[in-house]
């Protein structure tokens, strides 16, 4: 598979569903992509399959709250310094990199710097979503150690971080964030590609490229592009249950930038005119929504808020009072809803006094 230039639309669309509101800006991150792409040509996507055993797969993604990355852009040396200073803590050479979520810039970014490096990206992710947390990811469920990591800002500043425990590993790099501008890009969970083949969830790439061809196809011929979308997801293994949750306008929005994050809520009121409301509350990505007080989705599964009209998807730095919107949710692989997964990123982690109901579960 190779993702060219004329894909970068649908793929930065199927990205910024799948980011379920974070991930960062995927306007930035298609820009990067088409970027690379016109200069050296298509992305060469790789099946974690075909990775040999010994191979040296490394991860990269940007770190800090979404709010800053619309207006702190960043480019391709961040990223190359980080994975150059993997290298060399490592003693070897990177075989293929690979995206730490799919969601929004950090699904874009790596195949930019793969195409940029001229190295494969692997079709997969840690998460089949975004998450705000480091130890919020597959690779840390199996077992997998996330340091040696290395964070590295606009001006070249690069910190790294060793530690043996992957919670610690977000505990200390959150504060780094902050002087580094609230934004930098990371290097973390390198691992051997037969690592690779026992923690990655697999295809997320082609499943994002999958959900924006579908969106735009539709758009293009003028039909339903809801439609479209749920037929899509229910042709796949990962988001096969899903379903509209709201269609209303914006009427309240908090969002503030807090300790690196985009924290807040948002309110909607139907569309109809009937007063009902829902609430979706977010950190970086939307966690919960809640309609008549009660919880309809929650994490892990995908909470995504698109355009009423169009079904581009909303990243909540880009939410704005007066939006009609619909809201979609989804599940998400099987991996991410087991016992341990629901332990690192299920709705206690995130402070939510509520067990996790799968969507499918949860009632109209």
């Amino acid at each position: 598979m190779r993702i060219g230039v004329e894909d970068a639309v649908d793929f930065a669309r199927g990205a910024a569903f799948l980011g379920t509101g974070g991930g960062g800006d995927p306007y930035i991150g298609r820009l990067l992509l088409q970027e690379a792409l016109n200069k050296n040509g298509p992305a060469n996507v790789v099946s974690v399959t075909e990775l040999d055993d010994d191979a040296l797969v490394v991860p990269i993604a940007g770190m800090g709250a979404p709010t800053v990355i619309i207006e702190k852009i960043i480019g391709f040396a961040e990223g190359e310094r980080v994975l150059r200073a993997i290298e060399a803590r490592m003693g070897r050479k990177a075989t293929a990199i690979i995206s730490a979520e799919i969601g929004g810039l950090n699904a874009l970014y790596p195949t930019a710097m793969a195409a940029n490096l001229g190295l494969p990206v692997v079709d997969g992710d840690g998460m089949g979503r975004a998450f705000p947390e480091l130890q919020m990811v597959s690779f840390n469920i199996v077992g997998q150690r996330a340091s040696p990591v290395a964070m590295c800002n606009e001006y070249g500043d690069i910190v790294m971080i060793d530690s043996e425990d992957n919670h610690r590993v977000e505990t200390l790099a959150r504060p780094v964030v902050v002087p580094m501008g609230g934004l930098c890009m990371m290097s973390l969970y390198a691992m051997t590609g037969a690592a690779a083949k026992t923690c990655v969830i697999r295809d997320t790439l082609s499943l994002a490229l999958g959900i924006g061809r579908a969106l735009g196809g539709a758009r293009r011929a003028q039909q339903d592009p809801f439609e479209a979308l749920f037929a899509y997801l229910r042709s796949t293994e990962y988001y096969r249950h899903c379903r509209l949750l709201f269609d209303g306008k914006i009427v309240d929005l908090r969002r503030e930038t807090q300790r690196g994050w985009a924290i807040g809520h948002v309110v909607l009121e139907d569309i109809a005119g009937s007063g009902k409301r829902m609430e979706v509350t977010f950190r970086n990505e939307f966690l919960r929504a809640r309609r008549g007080g009660r919880t309809v989705a929650i994490v892990p599964d995908l909470i995504s808020i698109l355009d009423r009209e169009t079904a581009e998807p909303i990243t909540t730095e880009n939410l704005k009072y007066g939006q009609r919107v619909k809201v979609v949710g989804s599940s998400v692989p099987p991996i991410m809803r087991s016992e341990r997964a629901l332990e690192v990123w299920g709705p206690r982690p995130f402070g939510f006094d509520e067990p996790f109901i799968p969507i499918e579960a949860a009632g109209g």
